[in-house]
């Protein structure tokens, strides 16, 4: 009868046990950090659609690879594309109260200089969310603003001039030939193509008048800087770290043809491979350079008050003067891209960047 009593003990602690462990599992479910994977969509879904098909299409490997990364980090994951009706992030966040919104929306009804207004919706609404402030993306939609700012602060940038739709377009004497003509507000190297590199006045005209009627955008001309392109991810809010930079090489581009990353250099697989374009961690840099860019870098971080993560496009010149080009807030991070790999270079494997964004969300709303 003891050893009956002694058994039936046991199966009552087995009992007691087992109710623990669901009720630990209960909790530790209840406890899971809830996301809001934003991003922007070409079309319009209701709510609740899970864009797994979409997933599965190289053009959405950000979305995949962020999306499959916050599951493998334990996160309950919801997901939201946006096209133009902003209603559905509204009723999203007041309905299923998001601890953070994975923000990977870069425009809206198909318009970059928008992207910065979903944000200011989520400021709005007090929910956390990785990348960029509002703010920031103001700035950096607009590249002359930024290179005014980093001017202010004495980091190098070429010189430039911006032309407004609807006023006169002149070749401004002070500025050297070559120059690189691009849009205003647009961020991915969108609209930047061979021909926006021009030796001429007349070229100069006509990538103008192209950008101005064709693309419906302002224009910036900046001084062509002859050198090797880097790019430098810099991460961190209030503590800021300078990941390790990657440069564009150019392979077999034709010698006649500037040395520029135009949206196929970028983005066009099939051109890159014929031209043997690649993205390398650089080589040999002149003695103190890496110091200096990384200086550069963190100064231009602060001075345009970026959070989160950023991106550098940089040149450098044989003279090892350090120029920042571009300033991209929230670049891209698909696994395997440059972000990700200099993340990656320092020991930060992939699932552990999207943590680290994950916590800078949290962090920042403490500030």
């Amino acid at each position: 009868m003891a050893n009956l009593g002694l058994n039936e003990k046991k199966m009552n602690l087995t009992k007691v046990s087992s109710v623990k462990k669901q009720t630990i599992k209960c909790n530790q479910m209840k406890e899971q950090l809830k996301v809001l994977l934003l991003f922007d969509s070409p079309y319009a879904k209701p709510r609740g659609y899970d864009f797994q098909e979409e997933f599965s299409s190289p053009d959405w490997n950000t979305e995949a690879d962020v999306y499959k990364s916050l599951c493998a980090n334990g996160y309950n994951v919801r997901v939201l594309g946006l096209f133009k009706d902003i209603v559905p992030l509204v009723e999203e966040i007041k309905e299923s109260k998001p601890d953070v919104v994975f923000n990977l929306a870069e425009v809206f009804n198909q318009k970059s200089s928008l992207e910065k207004n979903v944000v200011s919706v989520l400021e709005m609404l007090g929910v956390s969310h990785t990348g960029s402030s509002s703010e920031g993306l103001f700035i950096c939609n607009d590249k002359a603003l930024t290179k005014k700012i980093l001017t202010y602060h004495r980091i190098k940038i070429p010189n430039f001039h911006t032309f407004y739709r609807g006023y006169r377009v002149w070749l401004p004497r002070r500025l050297k030939l070559p120059l690189v003509v691009k849009p205003l507000s647009e961020e991915a190297s969108r609209g930047i193509a061979q021909a926006s590199v021009t030796d001429n006045e007349e070229s100069f005209l006509e990538r103008v008048r192209f950008i101005h009627e064709t693309m419906k955008s302002n224009a910036i001309a900046e001084e062509y800087i002859e050198g090797r392109e880097l790019y430098v991810s810099v991460i961190g809010n209030k503590r800021v770290k300078v990941l390790p930079p990657t440069e564009i090489k150019f392979g077999t581009l034709s010698e006649d043809e500037p040395r520029i990353a135009t949206y196929k250099a970028k983005w066009d697989n099939e051109y890159r491979k014929k031209w043997g374009i690649k993205n390398v961690f650089p080589g040999r840099l002149a003695n103190g350079v890496d110091k200096k860019i990384k200086d550069v870098c963190k100064r231009a971080y602060r001075a345009l008050n970026m959070q989160s993560y950023a991106r550098f496009d940089v040149r450098v010149t044989p003279e090892s003067n350090v120029y920042i080009l571009e300033v991209n807030a929230n670049p891209c991070i698909a696994n395997y891209e440059d972000f990700a790999m200099a993340a990656e270079k320092i020991g930060l494997t992939y699932n552990k960047l999207i943590r680290k964004l994950t916590d800078f969300a949290l962090q920042r709303q403490k500030f």
